[in-house]
C-alpha cells in the first residue's frame, strides 16, 4: 500500500513537472511568433501611417494607427490574453478628457489606443520612445502625443503644457501615468504631480478620468521574454471629475491618486 501511494505521488509530481515543461516551451514558442508578427506589423504600417499623413490629413492617420493597435491585440489574443474594460460608461466626446492612470507595462498602450480610439488618446511620453521604432516612434512624433526628457524638468512641464492647451482646444484625450515609471510588482508607486498639475491647470474644460490597471505588471515579470500566457488585464473606470466644478488642486491630485489606487489588486 505504502509503495502505491509512493508510486502514486511520484506520478503526479512527474504529470506536474511535464504540464510546467509543456507549458514554457508553449510560451517560449509564442512569445517568438508574437515578436515576429509585431515586427511585421510596425514595418507595415509605419509607410501607410506616413502616406496616410501625408495625403490623406490627421482622421486617416488615426485610423491607421487604431487598426495597427487592434491587430497587435489579436496577435496578444493567441497568449489566451483578455482585454476587459470594467464599469464602462460613456464619457463626454464633446469635451476634452484626461486620462489618469497607473503604470505597469508597455502593454497598457495598445488597448487605450484601440477601446478608447473615439476620444483620440494622446501620450505623455519618453523621449527616447521618439525614435528609432517603426510606427511607435512615427506616431508618437505626429500623431499628437508630446515627448519628454524627464531630466529637463523645465523644459518637459513647458511641452506639457503646450501639449494639454492643444488636446483642450481640440477636445482630444491626454493620457498620463502619474508614477512616472513602470510598477514591476503591480504595486502603484506614489504619483509626481508637476505634469498631472500643469495637465489639469491648462484644460479647463476637461474631465478627468480615473483609471486603475490589473494584470499588466505580468508582462514584463520576466523582462518581456517569455510572455505570460491566459493573462487578463483590466481598466476599471472610476467615475469622471468635471474640472469646471472647482477643485483646490492638491486635494484635487489627493483624491485621484486614491481613487487609482483603490482599484489596484495585486495577485
Amino acid at each position: 500500500m505504502t509503495s502505491f501511494v509512493h508510486e502514486s505521488k511520484f506520478r503526479n509530481l512527474k504529470l506536474y513537472i511535464n504540464h510546467i515543461v509543456v507549458k514554457k516551451i508553449s510560451s517560449l514558442f509564442l512569445t517568438i511568433m508574437f515578436y515576429f508578427m509585431f515586427g511585421i506589423l510596425l514595418l507595415i504600417f509605419h509607410p501607410i501611417q506616413l502616406l496616410s499623413l501625408k495625403f490623406l490629413g490627421y482622421n486617416s492617420h488615426k485610423k491607421s494607427v487604431d487598426f495597427l493597435n487592434f491587430l497587435v491585440l489579436k496577435c496578444l489574443n493567441f497568449f489566451g490574453t483578455r482585454f476587459e474594460i470594467i464599469n464602462k460608461h460613456e464619457l463626454p466626446k464633446d469635451a476634452p478628457l484626461i486620462f489618469v492612470a497607473n503604470h505597469q507595462s508597455t502593454y497598457e498602450i495598445p488597448p487605450i489606443i484601440w477601446y478608447f480610439r473615439k476620444y483620440h488618446p494622446k501620450f505623455i511620453s519618453k523621449m527616447e520612445l521618439g525614435k528609432g521604432i517603426p510606427s511607435v516612434s512615427f506616431n508618437l512624433q505626429n500623431g499628437g502625443s508630446v515627448l519628454i526628457d524627464r531630466k529637463k524638468t523645465e523644459e518637459s512641464i513647458n511641452k506639457i503644457k503646450s501639449f494639454a492647451q492643444k488636446v483642450n482646444r481640440k477636445k482630444w484625450s491626454a493620457v498620463i501615468f502619474p508614477e512616472g515609471t513602470r510598477s514591476r510588482d503591480g504595486n502603484p508607486k506614489k504619483f509626481q504631480r508637476k505634469g498631472l498639475m500643469t495637465l489639469i491647470e491648462n484644460i479647463p474644460d476637461g474631465h478627468v478620468v480615473p483609471v486603475s490597471i490589473n494584470n499588466s505588471w505580468k508582462f514584463a515579470k520576466y523582462k518581456y521574454f517569455p510572455l505570460p500566457m491566459g493573462v487578463k488585464l483590466t481598466f476599471k473606470l472610476h467615475p469622471i471629475i468635471t474640472l469646471s466644478d472647482g477643485y483646490e488642486l492638491n486635494d484635487l491630485i489627493d483624491e485621484i491618486e486614491k481613487t487609482v489606487r483603490s482599484g489596484v489588486v495585486v495577485n
